[in-house]
């Protein structure tokens, strides 16, 4: 009898160590992962400040394209003609761009006004060997610099891959970019929205950048009531990057 109660004893002090020492290994560690828990900052949710870029421009000028291209970083050969509308978002710095294009065809350019009072930069691509209608290019967009003389101009003259593409100068003067006399910022930029860096193009990426730059620095600017900066004096600058 007395050997039993000293086996049994045995037994128990046995079970209880090995109780002990599978507490002792667990429970530290909840206490750990619970003042973890407890001093670890609150997810934050991402709160972005929404800016919008006006694609626009004859059908066939290649908006589809650049959209694209700004919104994946990679370039296709051929694009689908948008026949309605067509958009994209870029998430960059706070910021939730949004890339939309209204379709260039004559029946879809009388709603483009209506676009432009949410956008914060206007982006009008013009196909660079287009010549035939480039004078319709240029009567569509100083109707719409005419209905918002503040709102931010970059044009893209695309398709500079082509050997029978019109160079800048010839594309500002076709465009009459010299008569935007108001207080604008305007760019014009050469692009290949298939090759991203033919040899008379600037590269998408550096179009991304820039106009990124711009939305950035509208985050700080008061818009007293409208979407548009105030800008300074009127400036074009011709780009090229290749």
């Amino acid at each position: 009898m007395a050997a039993l109660r000293s086996l049994i004893g045995a037994a128990v002090a046995a079970l209880g160590s090995v109780l002990f020492i599978a507490w002792s290994r667990f429970f530290p560690v909840q206490r750990r992962r619970r003042r973890y828990l407890e001093c670890s900052p609150a997810t934050e949710q991402v709160k972005y400040l929404d800016r919008q870029i006006l694609v626009l421009g004859l059908d066939g000028a290649g908006k589809s394209s650049i959209i694209h291209a700004l919104s994946t970083d990679t370039t296709r050969s051929s694009s689908a003609p948008t026949h309605g509308f067509n958009s994209a978002q870029i998430l960059h710095q706070g910021l939730r761009i949004e890339l939309l294009e209204v379709g260039g065809s004559h029946n879809l350019r009388t709603y483009w006004k209506q676009y432009l009072k949410n956008a914060h930069i206007m982006v009008f691509v013009v196909d660079s060997t287009d010549s035939r209608r480039l004078h319709l290019a240029r009567q569509e967009l100083h109707q719409l610099l005419h209905e918002e003389p503040d709102l931010p101009l970059m044009v893209l003259a695309n398709k500079q891959d082509r050997t029978t593409a019109l160079c800048l100068p010839e594309i500002h003067s076709e465009l009459s970019l010299h008569r935007i006399t108001s207080e604008r910022e305007v760019t014009l930029l050469g692009t290949s929205a298939i090759s991203d860096g033919a040899a008379h193009s600037t590269r998408l990426q550096t179009v991304k950048t820039l106009l990124e730059e711009r939305l950035q620095s509208l985050k700080g600017t008061a818009q007293n009531g409208s979407n548009h900066p105030q800008t300074t004096q009127c400036h074009t600058s011709l780009q090229r990057d290749g």
